[in-house]
């Protein structure tokens, strides 16, 4: 499905009372640490490293993507649940084709059977709107696609992108608002990841086969370089240490695994119920074409 423009100008005119009101709300729900993780003490790079480059204080972090080569980086550290979040600043102008992820992985080489977590930024041309898609894998299977549009535009400042992951819910959320959540239903199951540590990891590359209008929109690549920027990476988690870390198991002694982070606060119930009204443009659950019979955790 697609916004038109006058379209999209007129939902960011009404998303201002939502903004200002789930900014309020999300000031009284779980808070995560402030604080941010130096680049060369935590992370590698991967694919060109001439196409990393950061702020003369290092604080912010740009990688780009030109015809010959994109570039990403990785954690050193393994995740078993927590809240990780990053400041992002999406590629501005004639994005089409070009894909920022930011994503969880429990693999670096993209395993059959990896479980993963998935922001994918789609870009747009100049004047239409960012596309977000979120996906979670488990074992190597995904297809659980939802895509939403953003009340703001991505490109013009930082915004927030969180991931909060416990044995009960994932929730995707955007500057603390709550656009997804990926229930568990207590049993084992084929659809909730939850025994694999992840790396946290962000790449930017060239998806004109299908990321902007399904591969009819082509990358322009005379506005390359397309860079997208990063700053604050938080992760307040379970850092995996082999052979089992103690944290991995429900103990209530942090704050993402403690009851209230086990379902959405009341005040995030109602801002993701606007999100589903407003913002959401495809949901897999809802694609009866292509799962007549709709995949287990669905139901939930």
């Amino acid at each position: 499905m697609a916004m038109h423009r006058s379209s999209w100008i007129l939902l960011l005119l009404t998303a201002c009372v939502f903004t200002c009101t789930c900014i309020s709300n999300a000031a009284t729900d779980n808070a995560a640490p402030s604080g941010s993780f130096s680049f060369k003490d935590n992370f590698d790079l991967t694919g060109a490293e001439d196409h990393f480059s950061t702020s003369p204080d290092g604080q912010v972090w740009y990688l780009s993507l030109d015809k010959k080569a994109g570039c990403g980086f990785q954690t050193r550290d393994r995740y078993r649940f927590g809240w990780f979040s990053m400041k992002l600043k999406l590629v501005g102008g004639d994005s089409a084709g070009v894909v920022t992820a930011y994503y969880m992985c429990s693999d670096l080489g993209a395993a059959p059977d990896r479980d993963e977590l998935d922001f994918e930024f789609l870009g747009n041309r100049t004047g239409e709107p960012y596309t977000i898609q979120t996906n979670v894998y488990k074992g190597g299977v995904g297809n659980r696609e939802m895509r939403h549009q953003l009340w703001f535009d991505p490109t013009e400042d930082f915004h927030t992108y969180s991931i909060l992951w416990n044995n009960h819910q994932i929730g995707f959320f955007v500057d603390r608002v709550p656009i997804r959540v990926y229930k568990n239903n207590g049993k084992p199951n084929n659809f909730f990841p939850s025994d694999k540590p992840m790396y946290m990891l962000s790449s930017i590359w060239n998806a004109d086969d299908w990321a902007t209008r399904g591969g009819l929109e082509k990358t322009n690549w005379t506005h390359a370089p397309f860079i997208s920027s990063y700053k604050d990476f938080n992760a307040d988690g379970c850092k995996w240490e082999d052979p089992y870390p103690k944290c991995v198991s429900t103990t209530g002694e942090n704050w993402w695994d403690q009851y209230e982070a086990w379902a959405l606060t009341d005040s995030q119930q109602e801002d993701s119920k606007w999100v589903w009204r407003n913002l959401v443009i495809y949901d897999y659950c809802k694609d009866y074409e292509r799962f007549p019979k709709l995949p287990e955790e669905c139901n939930l």
